[in-house]
C-alpha cells in the first residue's frame, strides 16, 4: 500500500478496500458543496480519501451535526442497504475527494466478500452505539434544563398566593387611615406569609434530598391546631370566591408533628383543589381518630382527577392540563406525610369532586 492509500483505508477496513477503487468513481466537492440532501436517493456510498465530511440533521427548526467523516472513514451507506431516502445530510466542510461506489457495484462484492461484509457491519455497529450515547448525552442535558425550569415554575407559582397576602396587608398598614390593630393584624398576616415562603424553600431543598430531613417534633392539639390553620388559608382563599369548610367537632387529640411542615400539606392540597375549581366552590376538611391513627379528608367539589392521573398522582412533575403547576405538590405532600409515619391516597370520581385523605400516628 501506498501512503496515500494507507491514509485512505487507516483504522477503516484495511486491504479489503482496496477492491472498491476498481469499481469506484472519484468526486471532488469544493468547501461548503452539499454531497447529498436528506430525503435525496441513496445514489452512492463514499469513501472519503483526503478532507472533512459533516453529516448532519435538522432538528426542529435548527441544522445539528451528527458525525465528522475524515479521510479513509465512510458515509452514504445505510441508503444503499435499505434502498430507503437518504436520513441526513452530508457537506464537505474543506475541499475533499472521495470515491462513490454504487448499490449495485457495493452489493456484488459483499456477496463476494464476506469478510468486507462483516467489517462494513462492525463499523455500523460502533456508528450506531456512539450516535445513541450522543443522543443520551443530549437528552440527559436537556432533561437537565427542564428539571431546572420545572423547579423555578413551581417557586413562582406557589410564591404568588404569599406575595399576594403580603402586598395587601403591607397595602392595608400603609394607609393614612390604619389604625393600630390594623396594622398588628397587617404585620401577623406578613410575618406568617414570610415563614410560609422559607417553609416551602426547604420543601423543595429537602425534595430534591436523597434522604429524609429530620424531623423537629411537638406534642399539638389537632382540634386547635387545624382550626388556626382552617382560619388562616379560608381567608386567603375567600379572595378567590372559594370557600373552605371545617366539619366540627374535630377530635381534640394530641399528635406529634412539625408543624410547619404539616401546614405545607394543608396548603398544597387546598391550592391544588383550588386551581381546579370554579368561582362558588367548597373545600370541606374533616378528621376522626380510629384505631390509633388519625384521618384526615381534604375534598372539593371540583372537576375530579383524571383517569389517566389516578396511578402517577404522587409522582413528580405529573400534570395534567394545569396551566401553571408542575405537579410536585402532591409529591411534596406525600413526601411530608411520609415522614411523619402516615400514608396518603385519593379518591374521585370525574365530575364529582376528589377528596384526599392522609394519616397520622397517634401518641400512645
Amino acid at each position: 500500500m501506498t501512503p496515500a492509500e494507507d491514509r485512505r483505508f487507516a483504522g477503516l477496513l484495511n486491504e479489503e478496500l482496496q477492491a472498491l477503487e476498481h469499481t469506484a468513481k472519484m468526486r471532488l466537492f469544493k468547501a461548503g458543496q452539499t454531497i447529498f440532501r436528506a430525503g435525496d436517493p441513496g445514489d452512492g456510498f463514499y469513501l472519503v480519501e483526503t478532507g472533512r465530511v459533516i453529516i448532519s440533521a435538522v432538528v426542529g427548526n435548527e441544522a445539528r451535526p451528527l458525525a465528522t467523516i475524515m479521510a479513509g472513514e465512510f458515509f452514504g451507506e445505510m441508503a444503499l442497504l435499505d434502498e430507503a431516502p437518504r436520513s441526513a445530510t452530508a457537506t464537505a466542510e474543506m475541499e475533499t475527494r472521495a470515491f462513490c461506489i454504487g448499490r449495485e457495484e457495493l452489493l456484488a462484492l459483499l456477496e463476494h466478500r464476506p469478510k468486507l461484509a462483516l467489517n462494513l457491519i462492525r463499523e455500523f455497529s460502533h456508528r450506531v452505539r456512539s450516535l445513541n450515547q450522543k443522543y443520551i448525552d443530549e437528552i440527559l442535558q436537556a432533561e437537565r434544563l427542564a428539571m431546572v425550569g420545572r423547579f423555578a415554575r413551581t417557586i413562582v407559582h406557589d410564591f404568588k398566593n404569599p406575595l399576594n397576602v403580603i402586598g395587601l396587608a403591607a397595602e392595608m398598614a400603609g394607609m393614612d387611615v390604619a389604625t393600630p390593630e390594623m396594622r398588628g393584624h397587617a404585620q401577623v398576616r406578613i410575618s406568617r406569609q414570610v415563614a410560609r415562603m422559607t417553609n416551602m424553600l426547604n420543601e423543595l431543598l429537602d425534595f430534591t434530598r436523597s434522604t429524609s430531613s429530620q424531623l423537629v417534633l411537638a406534642s399539638v392539639n389537632y382540634a386547635e391546631y387545624v382550626g388556626a390553620l382552617g382560619e388562616e388559608i379560608g381567608a386567603e382563599i375567600a379572595e378567590r370566591e372559594i370557600q373552605l369548610r371545617v366539619e366540627t367537632p374535630l377530635p381534640a387529640v394530641v399528635v406529634q408533628v412539625e408543624p410547619q411542615r404539616l401546614s405545607r400539606l394543608f396548603y398544597n392540597l387546598v391550592n391544588n383543589a383550588v386551581d381546579e375549581m370554579k368561582p362558588g366552590g367548597v373545600i370541606t376538611l374533616r378528621a376522626c381518630a380510629r384505631a390509633g391513627e388519625l384521618v384526615t379528608e381534604v375534598e372539593d367539589t371540583g372537576p375530579g382527577i383524571a383517569p389517566e392521573m389516578a396511578k402517577r398522582l404522587f409522582e413528580p412533575f405529573a400534570t395534567h392540563g394545569k396551566q401553571n403547576g408542575t405537579g410536585l405538590g402532591l409529591s411534596i405532600c406525600k413526601k411530608i406525610i411520609e415522614d411523619h409515619g402516615g400514608t396518603i391516597s385519593a379518591r374521585s370520581e370525574p365530575g364529582k369532586g376528589a377528596t384526599f385523605i392522609f394519616t397520622l400516628p397517634l401518641v400512645r
